[in-house]
């Protein structure tokens, strides 16, 4: 646990916007965001830097922003990465007991044992997280320490990407002025800041709908069971818009956030909505009904794909608590209803909870969910999904430090404390 008064730093960089948070946690726990800034992003598309220039600049203004409103300066950021070079997999690890009960050392060794994997050269682990413990096949062992046994196997998750991402990820940062404390999936992140305990524990698909991609990710139990990647957000709504009304990207982006919808039955008034010609053409008008329907069209697109990786998962019929959407994508009106049409599950708004002072009313939108979550995660690794495991191979962390987080998390299960 960090001290009360400890500054961290969140540093969400995404395809159309570079979001920066500064927070503190005081002497009784609570977390009060400092500061925020933003700046717009131009040089990551998908998720992947493809500018070094211009994302370092990017950086560097959201950061100071956050840092000129927080008037505090930070050397550090916990970084959100996604992007559809993000993978995961599932890795059985198993190991013999050496002595009468299994003990924290065994637990330790399996770790060690899920870390050994063949992986393509150009791929790195970004997290491993824990599935279940199985003693002498006993299914869904959640603390395996104390217990008596001969063998013992654990499921994870191992979540990939790519080397030159991560690596180019991480220059940016650096040559913008600031160290790297952790590197943390996206999703993971936008989880902890907007998902409900009961949520995760009754089983809930997460959708973050950012500019460039939309992540998906399952909860059940506690703990994440599927993460996937769709190669679609924002931005193809905006296209699509751009090139059916023969538009320039600003006027498609303005229209969408401005008059945009997601349903053309909440329409409920004929509306006229004037277009500027471009380069001293006339004026040309659209019914907003009009817009809505290709917006409906572009965002059903997207949806369809999400719902092949929901089924893809395993998990369709098992999410009791639906979806919760969140991602500055989330924002367009009607969005959740077509969700719940489209899906057939129950939909919600997911904003950041479990912020109680500080800049509350700006910060409770979806599109800081990953900000306000790289701030939950950097204040307590093991907190309600505390299931992140950052790799040694990665990070240069050791072994033992792996293990004292799957530890704390072991403890955390056992003590039932999932709660915020």
């Amino acid at each position: 646990m960090m001290n009360s008064g400890a500054l961290v730093a969140g540093l969400d960089v995404g395809t159309t916007k570079v979001c920066a948070v500064i927070a503190e946690r005081d002497e009784w726990g609570q977390i009060k965001i400092l500061g925020l800034g933003q700046a717009l992003s131009t040089g990551v598309a998908r998720g992947v830097v493809l500018n070094i220039e211009h994302t370092m600049r990017a950086i560097q203004q959201a950061v100071q922003e956050a840092e000129r409103m927080a008037g505090v300066e930070v050397k550090a950021l916990y970084v959100g990465i996604a992007g559809e070079h993000v993978q995961s997999l599932i890795n059985r690890a198993i190991i013999t007991i050496r002595s009468e009960e299994i003990r924290e050392n065994d637990v330790r060794r399996l770790t060690e044992e899920a870390q050994r994997l063949a992986l393509p050269p150009d791929r790195q682990i970004l997290h491993i997280l824990p599935q279940e413990f199985i003693v002498d096949n006993r299914y869904a062992v959640q603390n395996p320490v104390g217990m008596a046994g001969l063998r013992l196997e654990g499921v994870f998750l191992v979540v990939t990407g790519l080397v030159t991402a991560i690596r180019n990820l991480q220059r940016c940062v650096e040559r913008a002025g600031y160290e790297v404390a952790d590197i943390v999936l996206q999703p993971f992140a936008s989880g902890m800041a907007v998902l409900d305990p009961e949520e995760q524990r009754a089983g809930v698909a997460l959708i973050d709908i950012g500019g460039g991609t939309t992540d998906v990710a399952v909860f059940e139990d506690n703990t994440i069971r599927y993460m996937a990647v769709v190669p679609f957000g924002g931005n193809k709504v905006t296209d699509d818009l751009r090139h059916a009304l023969q538009l320039l990207p600003e006027q498609a982006e303005s229209l969408k956030l401005h008059y945009g919808c997601a349903r053309t039955d909440l329409i409920r008034e004929v509306a006229q909505i004037t277009i500027p010609g471009i380069s001293g053409r006339p004026p040309r008008t659209i019914e907003q009904s009009a817009l809505a329907h290709f917006i409906q069209a572009s965002m059903e697109e997207i949806l369809d794909r999400v719902y092949e990786e929901l089924k893809r998962s395993g998990y369709m019929r098992r999410l009791t608590a639906g979806v919760v959407l969140t991602g500055g994508g989330a924002l367009l009106r009607g969005l959740p209803e077509l969700v719940s049409d489209r899906l057939e599950l129950e939909a919600r708004l997911g904003l950041p909870v479990g912020i109680h002072a500080g800049i509350v009313d700006e910060i409770r939108s979806p599109k800081y969910a990953t900000g306000v979550g790289l701030i939950r995660y950097a204040f307590d690794l093991s907190a309600q999904e505390g299931m992140f495991i950052r790799s040694a191979r990665d990070t240069g962390a050791s072994f033992g430090d792996i293990f004292t987080r799957v530890w704390q998390w072991l403890r955390r299960l056992k003590d039932n404390l999932f709660e915020s």
